[in-house]
């Protein structure tokens, strides 16, 4: 005798992105403008969705493309960026 086939489930999981624990959304509200030795690097600010600081609005530098409204993943949202003193376009020195 063959044993007893097992049901497959008819519903399954919807699949999501899960994060750290720690990782807190944050929305881009504006591009500030580019930092870093080679222009490498975009400032933006952002506005926190979740967490102990919701609400907050603050700067951050991120590294590769972003657009207004992207959401970040930010690690920790107690450290703040440094405001850019002059507006720097890639690979440019003033």
């Amino acid at each position: 005798m063959a044993p007893p086939k097992k049901e497959k489930k008819s519903q399954q999981k919807k699949e999501t992105i899960r994060f750290s624990e720690k990782a807190v959304p944050a929305v881009v509200e504006e591009i500030v403008g580019r930092t870093g030795f080679r222009g490498e690097v975009t400032q933006v600010k952002v506005k926190v969705l979740e967490g102990r600081n919701k609400g907050r609005s603050m700067r951050r530098n991120v590294k590769g493309s972003v657009r207004l409204n992207d959401v970040l993943m930010l690690r920790e949202t107690e450290i703040e960026a440094r405001r850019i003193r002059s507006k720097v376009t890639k690979g440019t020195y003033t």
